[in-house]
């Protein structure tokens, strides 16, 4: 097994665990929940199969649905999220960069990896909290769960960021 895959699946289970057994506890306005499970799929360099994002996300949100009694959506949003990833990630990342670049402050500028960091969160949340009400009968209470969760999600994967050791990193 490659250093890179057991960096991975190291950050997969130190995610899991934190988004387990703190953020499923926060519930924000009694409508939100942050979710950071995103933050994995984020850090995938840009040259990366969409295959093996697919599957990252797959395992990663079945992991999340079995511990957090989500049946399946939390697998639905991951999955899509890893599907969308080298779309969102294209988008934001400079035009000169590299094939092989690591979506992080350093490689694609403050600006641009904050935009990346918040798209990336808010399709996850609006993916997630739309799946889980499944109607437009509560849109607003939908919405909100939804923008509330997004950035308090993305304020905790920015301190996150900005806190790891880089060498440590799980690019």
């Amino acid at each position: 097994m490659g250093e890179t895959v057991k960096h991975r699946i190291i950050g997969m289970v130190v995610i899991l665990l934190f988004q387990i057994l703190v953020c499923n506890n926060m519930h924000v306005f009694e409508c939100a929940t942050p979710i950071i499970l995103p933050y994995l799929t984020m850090k995938f360099h840009r040259g990366t199969a969409r295959e093996s994002l697919l599957v990252w996300g797959f395992v990663m949100g079945f992991i999340f649905d079995i511990f957090s009694n989500t049946l399946g959506i939390g697998m639905a949003a991951c999955t899509l999220l890893g599907m969308m990833q080298p779309v969102l990630l294209g988008l934001f990342s400079p035009n000169e960069s590299v094939d092989m670049i690591v979506p992080s402050f350093k490689s694609m500028g403050f600006d641009r990896y904050i935009y990346y960091v918040f798209s990336t969160m808010l399709l996850f949340h609006l993916t997630f909290y739309f799946l889980e009400d499944f109607s437009l009968q509560h849109f607003r209470t939908m919405l909100s769960g939804a923008v509330i969760g997004t950035v308090i999600s993305f304020l905790l994967v920015i301190v996150a960021d900005a806190l790891l050791p880089k060498d440590k990193n799980i690019d």
